[in-house]
């Protein structure tokens, strides 16, 4: 074999490195056998679990904005009687607040004009803006008692994604992806889908950090795909170009980075070569991804009337469903509009018409195809939102402002218990009483779910190992079947 082989240039340039003349001679005192497998394993494609995992994928639904708990799972009938009264200075406790409200003159306590029943065998309280969930209660965990230290969106979401407020950190899909790696070489180990919601289609933006690989090598970032138009942009041959053209000109390609890889020892340009051949691949897999043709009537009709328009929430999560099926080890949807400061009654029940149907569907899709129990679904926001109004409180109008100190993740499938709720909340939703779950918390348990340690899969940056929980976390036990 010679460098202009067809069989050479076909090769990843980890291994055109391993098996060059030139890589014989640098590394042959150190023994070039053990060497040469050496670099051609990629640790990080490796599958480096520390447990039995008892998830293989995840699909995390971000409800980006911050549900209000009190309106859906964290209901509080006793307010009724403290309706319109000050929050008392024994609950707030001088706790921070944001600038949208510290300047009120009073902080009227608001309770929900929604109703609650309790659903399955485990009673789970929630509320009537969700009849589709609640059809699926015995398969929930519901965690009524997170929190977390950031008050405002964007550091919160950060927070929520990479562990940290600072932007930067690689995010959690970025960090499995590096230790897991992928089971699907057609598609991306980390896949990102967005929706705008129907409660406020003006709310804060996303932006592609919150999916980046941060410090990792850029190729564990993920892949966004677009909610309009084409899936991902310029997957199509350009006019004049075809397949086996565009296959010639990769391997070229391939040839001149591997000199230059050669040459410069830059990781960057391995990355390179690996994004131009799954993009290659992708022209075959991501068509047939999406091409929902085939789906059942009852499955389409299950997940409800939008899961035809491409970009809605229904449409995303038989998308995710898709995805699982493929083995993409993590796939996110992020929905926004749910930053409800005013005219929260009509604004949330937009939301939950967008995403009651489709979430409970995703369940039950992924359950009758045995799905569901290895993959793990995580539901929630950044934050919660506050039981005292914002602004002007109305018999049946109110708005609710940030609030960190208590807030409800929904869990379901691999590894976590069905029909429980754990953590309970005062009198009044704002200070936790029992149980608490900080974010670390939350993704130390997720991590581990997927077989991996929290406290050992780390990168060196900077000369300093780093980790998603940075120097906290712990397992969240009493969720952990």
């Amino acid at each position: 074999m010679n460098c202009n082989d067809h069989t050479f240039l076909s090769l990843t340039s980890a291994q055109r490195f391993a098996i060059t003349r030139r890589t014989f001679l640098q590394r042959s005192a150190g023994g070039i056998g053990l060497a040469a497998l050496g670099s051609l394993i990629d640790p990080a494609h490796a599958g480096l679990t520390h447990r039995a995992p008892k998830a293989k994928r995840i699909i995390y639904l971000f409800q980006s904005g911050a549900p209000s708990q009190m309106d859906l799972f964290d209901p509080k009938p006793g307010l009724e009687k403290h309706r319109g009264i000050n929050l008392p200075d024994s609950i707030r406790r001088g706790q921070r607040l944001t600038t949208m409200t510290s300047g009120q003159k009073s902080f009227p306590v608001a309770p929900s004009i929604f109703k609650f029943k309790q659903h399955g065998k485990g009673g789970a309280w929630m509320s009537d803006l969700l009849p589709h969930l609640s059809g699926v209660a015995d398969d929930l965990c519901i965690v009524r008692s997170m929190f977390t230290e950031a008050i405002n969106h964007d550091p919160a979401i950060t927070f929520m994604q990479t562990g940290s407020q600072l932007a930067g950190r690689p995010s959690i899909g970025s960090w499995l992806g590096y230790g897991l790696g992928s089971e699907n070489a057609d598609l991306p180990a980390y896949v990102v889908l967005t929706s705008f919601g129907t409660g406020r289609k003006d709310d804060q933006p996303l932006y592609d950090r919150l999916w980046s690989a941060g410090f990792l090598p850029s190729k564990h970032q993920g892949v966004k795909f677009r909610n309009t138009g084409d899936p991902v942009l310029y997957l199509s041959n350009p006019p004049g170009v075809d397949r086996e053209t565009r296959r010639e000109t990769l391997d070229e390609l391939s040839a001149l980075n591997g000199k230059r890889f050669d040459a410069l020892r830059d990781p960057e340009i391995q990355t390179r070569v690996a994004q131009y051949e799954m993009a290659f691949r992708m022209q075959s897999s991501v068509p047939d991804l999406t091409d929902i043709s085939h789906e059942p009537q009852s499955v389409l009709d299950m997940y409800g009337p939008e899961v035809k328009t491409p970009g809605t929430y229904a449409a995303n999560c038989l998308l995710a469903r898709r995805l699982a099926e493929r083995d993409v080890r993590f796939v996110q949807l992020f929905h926004m509009g749910w930053d409800h400061h005013g005219g929260l009654p009509n604004a949330i029940r937009g939301q939950c018409r967008d995403t009651d149907q489709p979430t409970a569907a995703l369940i039950r899709d992924l359950k009758q195809r045995g799905l569901l129990e290895d993959t793990l679904i995580v539901w929630g926001g950044e934050f919660g939102r506050t039981v005292y109004s914002q602004g002007t409180l109305t018999a049946d109008n109110y708005g609710r402002d940030h609030h960190p100190r208590c807030f409800t993740m929904l869990l379901a499938g691999a590894g976590v218990k069905k029909g429980m709720t754990l953590g309970a909340t005062d009198e009044f939703n704002y200070n936790i009483t029992e149980n608490p779950v900080h974010v670390h918390d939350l993704n130390a348990t997720i991590m581990h779910l997927m077989g991996v340690d929290h406290t050992r899969l780390t990168y060196r940056y900077q000369g300093r190992d780093f980790r998603l929980t940075d120097i906290h976390g712990e397992l969240i036990n009493p969720i952990l079947a």
